[in-house]
């Protein structure tokens, strides 16, 4: 029959007066352990009056004073280092962990727990952590106020978080080379650190995590990957992620901020993005430098740019201070390689509205409005067919609207109460540079391998004025060189 040895021993007792001198370790800090096993335990008395002690066959060890019970298939333990080597589905338990692995080291004089190979920690939060290596020191009175973990050879931090109601929350996944635990809440790691999260994946060089502050801050290359809804990507020299109530509620990106979408790129020194139930509702885009917004069709440049993306969807845009938009013109009968320009104090751009059901289509603009100073330069098509480049129109006033139908400029209009709008339309001088017949006349480029022809000559165009002629009666001064008339004002 498998014969239980009970070892309760007065060595012991002795061992925990003799350690009280140690250094580093606090009178009474030492555990009087029983041991049980399956197995005869051999215990050898030492110089020092100290016992080494080797047992056997499911381990069982108890400190009842601390609450502490090991197990294990073997154990060592030497009297003189206070130490005790688990070996073999070691099974570390106290009140503030829960530890497994292969092999496990128990120094007693400084309260200090070693686990080896396929280490499991599991916290009173239900937080885990699991790695090749962990280092853990308990906490101890007038030593050590709390509990610190150190893991190495990159482990993985499952961190539960709980709602307002207390119920479980998925839970925050950490990985890094080298992980850092302080206490319950919080957490430092550095090298390719991963966090996943429901709604997100970060990732960077460090992080800082703080739950009782609600904070999560991701160092050095920091990129961060919104994987619900419409997916975003979020760039920085350090992001933040903000929790109240144990839901993200802000992303924080400094020095160089990048967001980049498949509707929006906003870039600034400083992005900050509002985040309810897990989606995208705010950007706001500020700093030292210029604020930058870029959709398919437009991009607006402002000192600071303010998005509304209700359930992450682009609904208005207001950039403030030194706004400039521009757009592409419509092509549609018109060659160039400028841009149509809308300048004012403030621009608000409106989008069309998407149903919520609709995740493939994009919201498309709907109408610029320019407040204060505003000026719109456009790019339409000349009134002769036989010229490719573009007449210009330009107007300024106090407010200018333009409204787009299908993505394309459909009217611009001038609102000014006091009469100080103004215009000029400048129309293309047809030298043969400018002649569609030329331009059409081009062949395509040659296929790889083979020569292109040669494009033929064109004809000597006809002689014409060196200025634009004005085509309407002029209601203010123009720009030097151009001839102005008056544009649609109300």
């Amino acid at each position: 029959m498998t014969r239980i040895l009970v070892l309760s021993l007065a060595m012991l007792i002795a061992a925990s007066v003799h350690s009280d001198a140690q250094v580093g370790s606090p009178r009474g800090s030492r555990c009087r352990f029983t041991f049980t096993a399956t197995r005869p335990v051999l215990a050898l008395q030492q110089p020092s009056g100290q016992y080494n002690v080797w047992a056997g066959g499911d381990v069982v060890s108890n400190c009842r004073a601390k609450g502490l019970v090991v197990t294990a298939d073997s154990l060592e333990y030497y009297g003189d280092e206070g130490r005790t080597v688990l070996i073999g589905r070691a099974n570390y338990r106290d009140r503030r962990l829960r530890l497994t692995s292969t092999t496990l080291t128990y120094f007693e004089p400084d309260e200090r727990i070693l686990a080896v190979e396929n280490v499991v920690g599991t916290l009173p939060t239900g937080s885990t952590i699991r790695g090749p290596q962990l280092e853990f020191l308990r906490a101890v009175p007038l030593i050590r106020p709390q509990q610190l973990a150190t893991a190495i050879g990159r482990p993985t931090i499952s961190l539960v978080e709980r709602d307002a109601q207390g119920r479980a929350q998925p839970p925050v996944r950490i990985t890094g080379n080298t992980v850092w635990m302080v206490g319950d809440s919080i957490v430092a790691a550095s090298g390719s650190v991963v966090v996943v999260r429901p709604q997100l994946t970060a990732t960077g060089d460090s992080l800082y995590a703080d739950a009782g502050q609600g904070l999560l801050r991701i160092m050095r290359t920091p990129r961060i990957v919104g994987t619900r809804g419409r997916p975003f990507t979020l760039t920085g020299e350090t992001i933040d992620l903000l929790t109240r109530r144990r839901k993200l509620e802000r992303v924080l990106a400094k020095s160089n901020a990048e967001a980049q979408s498949e509707e929006l790129n906003l870039k600034s020194d400083t992005i900050d993005m509002r985040v309810t139930d897990d989606l995208l509702q705010r950007a706001i885009v500020w700093g030292k430098g210029r604020a930058f917004a870029t959709s398919p069709s437009q991009s607006v440049t402002a000192d600071s740019i303010d998005v509304l993306l209700p359930l992450q969807r682009v609904r208005q845009l207001n950039a403030v201070r030194g706004a400039v938009a521009m757009g592409t013109p419509d092509t549609a009968g018109v060659v160039t390689t400028e841009r149509d320009r809308l300048t004012g104090d403030t621009i608000i751009a409106y989008f069309d509205s998407i149903p919520a059901r609709d995740t493939v289509s994009r919201p498309r603009i709907r109408l610029l409005r320019s407040l204060g100073s505003a000026t719109s330069l456009r790019h339409v098509a000349p009134g002769d067919t036989t010229l490719c480049a573009p007449r210009i129109l330009y107007t300024r006033g106090r407010t200018i609207d333009v409204q787009f139908t299908a993505g394309v400029v459909d009217t611009v209009e001038v609102l000014d109460r006091v009469q100080l709008a103004s215009g000029a339309l400048l129309d293309p001088q047809p030298d043969s540079a400018n002649l569609c017949s030329v331009l059409r006349a081009r062949p395509a480029p040659a296929a790889p391998g083979t020569v292109a022809p040669a494009p033929p000559t064109p004809a000597p165009a006809p002689a014409v004025p060196s200025r634009p002629v004005p085509t309407r009666p002029a209601s203010s001064a123009p720009p030097s060189g151009q001839s102005v008339s008056p544009d649609r004002r109300r």
